[in-house]
């Protein structure tokens, strides 16, 4: 990638992370000036998603500007477990806010149980609010995953957002629909739990919300773990760098791929099956890392020559002392 497409990536990205801040915080604001009017915890649930979603866009455009720095004193590595890190924590803080939700529905739903009916709801306010979160939530999903394809599919963080933004769509017109039956089934087949309708309504969404979140903290925490990548991607790797290996003449004795954030890095375990000067591998490694980039966007590799895969043979592995 060329210098003049990572700076058009960048303020593409940079600017769609601005715009999730805005939707975000007026969404959060809306949602809890809603829930203050008609008392109920589904709003107040769907507001305090979207302040959350404010903050991640706030640390999510800090780390996309930094995120194809390369390596340098303090960052050996570089800074691509950023973005690992980013999904991670913020699918953590999601999954407490989900528990803390559940945690409340319970509680009211047990109050109610023993006799402590909650306050009425106010269904005025409602209309207004679902009305125009719903078309705020499909504005941000569309302009996300549209910035998303139009910089090439790479950005964990864009991603992340846009699937937030159709999954609050989602709650929230889960939540219209299941208090509009509340409201207008609330004399009829729903009277039994219409005193609780909210809670019970909360209480699905969460757990709705709970396996998403769940496979977004396990995928960004094996990143951080270093688990291989798919075997798609492992194959589709092995086929990019198999012309340039078998033209030098050498052999492979293994192939790696790990994925952290958007970047993957290729570790090749090469047999040159002869003498080499230093700079003819440095030359391959760059001649791999072009290959593997038609395949891979902003992908790495690394070139390890030896004659034995990733790991020592057991005769050869060095014995720790007790």
């Amino acid at each position: 990638m060329t210098q003049p497409e990572l700076a058009i990536r960048k303020r593409l990205e940079s600017r769609a992370l601005v715009v999730a801040m805005g939707g975000n915080l007026f969404m959060g604001a809306a949602g809890i000036l809603a829930s203050i009017l008609s008392n109920s915890n589904a709003i107040m649930m769907d507001g305090l998603f979207s302040l959350i979603g404010f903050t991640s866009a706030v640390l999510g455009r800090r780390i996309s500007q930094r995120i194809d720095a390369g390596p340098d004193k303090l960052r050996p590595f570089g800074y691509a477990a950023d973005e690992a890190i980013f999904s991670t924590l913020r699918s953590l803080s999601l999954l407490g806010l989900v528990l803390f939700a559940i945690t409340s529905a319970l509680k009211s739903i047990y109050n109610y149980l023993n006799g402590l009916p909650p306050e009425p709801l106010s269904f005025a306010p409602m209309i207004l609010y679902f009305s125009g979160i719903g078309l705020t939530c499909t504005l941000l999903w569309a302009f996300h995953h549209f910035t998303w394809r139009r910089i090439g599919r790479n950005s964990a963080i864009l991603r992340l957002e846009a699937k937030a933004a159709l999954f609050d769509g989602m709650i929230t017109a889960a939540a219209g629909i299941g208090l509009a039956a509340i409201y207008y089934f609330r004399e009829g087949p729903l009277a039994l739990i219409a005193p609780i309708g909210d809670s019970v309504i909360v209480l699905l969404l969460c757990l709705l919300a709970l396996g998403a979140y769940i496979r977004e903290f396990k995928g960004g925490l094996g990143e951080l773990a270093g688990l291989s990548a798919s075997p798609a991607t492992i194959a589709t790797a092995r086929r990019a760098v198999r012309a340039t290996l078998i033209e030098d003449g050498g052999r492979i004795r293994d192939l790696s791929v790990t994925k952290l954030g958007r970047s993957h890095l290729v570790t090749v375990y090469y047999d040159p099956c002869r003498s080499v000067f230093a700079r003819e591998i440095d030359r391959l490694n760059l001649d791999l890392i072009r290959d593997i980039r038609t395949v891979l966007a902003g992908a790495d590799v690394l070139l390890i020559v030896s004659e034995h895969p990733r790991r020592w043979p057991d005769e050869l592995a060095p014995v720790q002392s007790a």
